[in-house]
């Protein structure tokens, strides 16, 4: 594949404190190293070989940590929010020079097993702007957020809860450039925002994985995965 992929990672990750007062959350050690190296690590399996790390908060130890990323044979670069936070999508539109015009978007705290050349081959073949993966979550790992229905999401909301939500945002998505140009360069606003006007429009498009996500977003994820990752034999939960 040669989409590059945006790794999101410049949030304060509040919830981990005091984990994160001194470091950023992607270099939280996980089972003997930091996150981001699992996280490349298993980019690198994917077939992906580029990625952008989007940096706020204490980005640049990552950047004296990973370098050019070639010690995990993925080639890295940086966007920097600024003296502000940019917030998720202010950080994607800050990025998009060294991302090109189609490119996935990864969360920096997800662990994500599932495969990427899939999500990428239905994205190219639906012709939409935008591509969110879903999960059939039943309210099980987290609050379910989603309407999925024939291949398109039908309502993605993270306040209002329908019963009808049987699935969630699982964490991987797909985008071309020109849907984050409509907001202006330096502005401060979220990822769900744009999704949100995908929606609207009929043109976010949808992609049910089959396995569960694993995340470092709140000490609970962390510990689970810890032990995942510790037991070195990743769990494929086909139909949860």
């Amino acid at each position: 594949m040669n989409l590059p992929v945006a790794i999101l990672a410049g949030g304060l990750a509040t919830r981990l404190r005091p984990l994160t007062e001194k470091i950023p959350k992607v270099l939280v050690p996980v089972a003997g190293k930091p996150f981001l190296a699992h996280q490349l690590e298993l980019l690198r399996r994917q077939g992906i070989r580029r990625a952008v790390l989007c940096l706020g908060h204490l980005g640049e130890m990552v950047v004296q940590e990973f370098g050019d990323g070639s010690s995990w044979g993925v080639q890295l670069d940086y966007a920097f929010d600024g003296p502000t936070l940019l917030g998720t999508g202010g950080a994607l539109r800050q990025a998009l020079p060294r991302l090109g015009e189609e490119f996935f978007v990864l969360y920096g705290d997800s662990y994500l097993t599932t495969p990427f050349a899939p999500v990428a081959e239905f994205f190219e073949r639906f012709g939409q702007p935008g591509l969110m993966t879903v999960y059939r979550n039943e309210g099980l790992y987290d609050t379910s957020n989603v309407v999925f229905r024939d291949g398109r999401i039908v309502v993605y909301d993270k306040k209002t809860r329908l019963p009808e939500m049987r699935h969630i945002d699982y964490g991987l998505s797909l985008f071309r450039a020109s849907v984050f140009r409509e907001w202006p360069a330096g502005q401060a606003f979220d990822l769900s925002e744009v999704m949100q006007k995908l929606v609207v429009r009929g043109q976010l498009a949808g992609f049910e994985v089959p396995e569960r996500f694993y995340e470092i977003g709140s000490p609970a994820g962390l510990a689970e995965l810890e032990t995942l990752l510790a037991s070195n034999t990743p769990r494929r939960e086909a139909g949860q």
